[in-house]
């Protein structure tokens, strides 16, 4: 049997609730497809204990529910997954749980989008969906990715995604590598650092360092300058703020500014959170790229140097799992599930196919995804 509706909408995360929130809204008929067993499951299931949302409530609230104004500028993880459930309930959103979508394609025939899914531990159970319009809400942060490197089968300590890691209580004393120098990477240094473990990062490429205020007054700007000066002004103040931190093994990149390399390439500024005093004071230890593991506990770097450890943490981030179950919507999505229109064009394509979170710019932006979503299939219904 195929369950009809007008909207598919696939993923369960904030990008999806808010999508849902506004079709609710204006009243249009949709099904939410999500694979987990919850909501939000990466907030939910894979983040670590420390975790804040790293800019102002007001930049991360999602459509027409705003923050509760007890809640602290920067929001906990807890708050976070408070206000997350609130907002299902309070926008009567209802996610068809546990249901993993195994394909997707449009039939031209029917002018229809037609959906095949299977129930979580039940191989062999599909579901059947058909929709006039199909909106991608799987989001930034799909399958955890860890890169190939030789040796690391052979080592003998703990080996960890960041979706795994809670807290480094767990790794107090102990030496621990954390590969990738992204906002989650730097984070969990640092939060391994306070609990007392010896902690190293791997830092390759040049990266923007930003303070937390310098970034939301970013975004403020950003509403009556270009983009340009802002990352001008940004560059300044955070360059006077943190001094210069090449001697430390930290790049500065010389051409994308923080806000423009997070558009362009989706390379993204690290606001940020004590990380970079800790550094400076020699508690963390900065590396070159990881190269290999050899006689079970000793990582071999780039720059030919060896050090031995008992733990390392992969920061190094996800890959979307898209193209593995959407058929067509090549002129919306590349082989990498991100958007091939540049932003603000970014979140639709052809046949009723959309996209929402994918813009790189945030909780913002998959707020301003899921506004114009349901403004626009309001319009041609």
């Amino acid at each position: 049997m195929t369950t009809q509706t007008t909207v598919i909408i696939v993923g369960a995360g904030p990008s999806g609730l808010a999508t849902a929130a506004c079709l609710n809204r204006l009243s249009i008929p949709y099904i939410l497809l999500e694979k987990e067993n919850c909501i939000a499951s990466l907030f939910t299931n894979k983040a670590y204990n420390r975790l804040h949302l790293h800019l102002h409530k007001t930049f991360c609230q999602l459509p027409h529910l705003p923050f509760p104004q007890t809640y602290p500028n920067y929001v906990s993880r807890t708050h976070f997954l408070t206000y997350l459930n609130t907002y299902a309930t309070h926008f009567n959103i209802n996610p068809v749980f546990n249901n993993a979508v195994k394909l997707a394609r449009y039939d031209e025939g029917a002018k229809k989008w037609k959906v095949e899914s299977e129930v979580v531990g039940d191989i062999g159970c599909k579901r059947l969906y058909e929709g006039m319009f199909l909106v991608v809400a799987s989001g930034e942060t799909s399958e955890a990715f860890v890169p190939e490197i030789g040796g690391l089968s052979e080592f003998k300590g703990d080996v960890i995604h960041s979706t795994e890691y809670k807290s480094g209580e767990a790794f107090a004393n102990k030496k621990v590598l954390v590969v990738g120098s992204g906002n989650s990477g730097m984070e969990i240094a640092y939060d391994l650092c306070s609990f007392g473990a010896q902690t190293s990062i791997v830092i390759r490429s040049p990266m923007h360092i930003v303070s937390r205020w310098s970034t939301n007054l970013g975004l403020t700007l950003l509403k009556y300058i270009s983009l340009d000066l802002v990352d001008s002004l940004l560059v300044l103040v955070n360059s006077i703020a943190y001094g210069d931190l090449t001697k430390y093994g930290i790049q500065r990149p010389k051409e994308l500014g923080p806000f423009t390399g997070k558009v362009r390439d989706g390379k993204y500024p690290i606001i940020d959170m004590g990380t970079c005093q800790k550094i400076k004071s020699g508690e963390i230890q900065v590396l070159p790229a990881l190269k290999s593991i050899k006689g079970g506990n000793e990582a071999v770097f780039e720059n030919g140097k060896c050090y031995q450890f008992d733990a390392i943490v992969f920061a190094t981030g996800f890959k979307r799992s898209t193209h593995l179950w959407l058929q067509g919507g090549d002129d919306l999505l590349d082989k990498n599930g991100l958007p091939k229109p540049m932003y603000p064009n970014h979140w639709k394509g052809e046949n009723g196919l959309y996209c929402v979170g994918l813009s790189r710019n945030g909780l913002h932006g998959s707020t301003f995804d899921a506004i114009n979503i349901a403004q626009h299939i309001h319009k041609l219904i």
